[in-house]
């Protein structure tokens, strides 16, 4: 189950999955893909990832795309774990994503790690950032915007779980790609931009609102 919630004058869902969905517009935002993390790794003789991380996180993002039948995907940075990774991606995965964006549009915003155009092979859009009712772009700037980048995740009941991030000023996406890892939301990075807000915890079947901060402690809500 989904959980609405309103940011900057819009209605937003956030979705178990980690997506967010903008139903005014059909609209299917995901950050962080990180597709090729473990060829990178490989490539650059680091630890070795499983090499079915690109299948992993194309079968959720297909799943979603099928749930929500979006008229438009975006890649909010990152979509890569670097541009060799992307010109690295086999024919067949190229063509899966061809399939996923046939009758849409698909944007792909520009990352810290894929900062070049997307891959002739692949479809879609490269821009710097989006603005179009919501300021998106890969990492929080001046607000209110939407981002990825920093993977934040929270812990309930002993398990540590990706998150959104909502304040007055930024959206925070988490992490949309396996084995990306994420950065706790007391961290000094988000607490600086997120101080006091709300997290939706994602994972199973329901998007679970938790307050963070004072003043959502004392009923107020993002």
């Amino acid at each position: 189950m989904s959980y609405g919630f309103d940011f900057a004058g819009q209605s937003l869902q956030a979705r178990p999955s980690g997506a967010l969905f903008w139903p005014d517009r059909r609209w299917l935002v995901v950050a962080d893909l990180h597709l090729g993390k473990s060829e990178r790794m490989a490539r650059r003789g680091g630890s070795l990832l499983p090499p079915y991380e690109v299948l992993a996180t194309l079968d959720r993002l297909e799943a979603e795309i099928a749930a929500t039948d979006p008229a438009c995907v975006v890649s909010l940075g990152d979509g890569f774990d670097d541009d060799a990774a992307a010109l690295a991606l086999p024919d067949m995965l190229c063509d899966r994503l061809h399939g996923m964006a046939r009758g849409r549009r698909w944007i792909w915003v520009s990352g810290n790690h894929d900062p070049s155009p997307v891959c002739p092979r692949l479809p879609g859009e490269t821009v710097a950032e989006l603005t179009d009712g919501l300021v998106l772009r890969h990492q929080a700037g001046p607000g209110p915007d939407v981002s990825g980048h920093f993977h934040p995740c929270i812990r309930l009941v002993g398990e540590r779980r990706r998150c959104f991030l909502i304040g007055p000023d930024h959206l925070i996406l988490p992490a949309f790609g396996a084995y990306t890892g994420g950065l706790a939301i007391d961290s000094p990075a988000l607490s600086a931009l997120v101080p006091q807000g709300l997290a939706i915890a994602c994972g199973g079947t329901r998007a679970l609102p938790v307050p963070v901060g004072t003043t959502l402690r004392r009923g107020h809500r993002a």
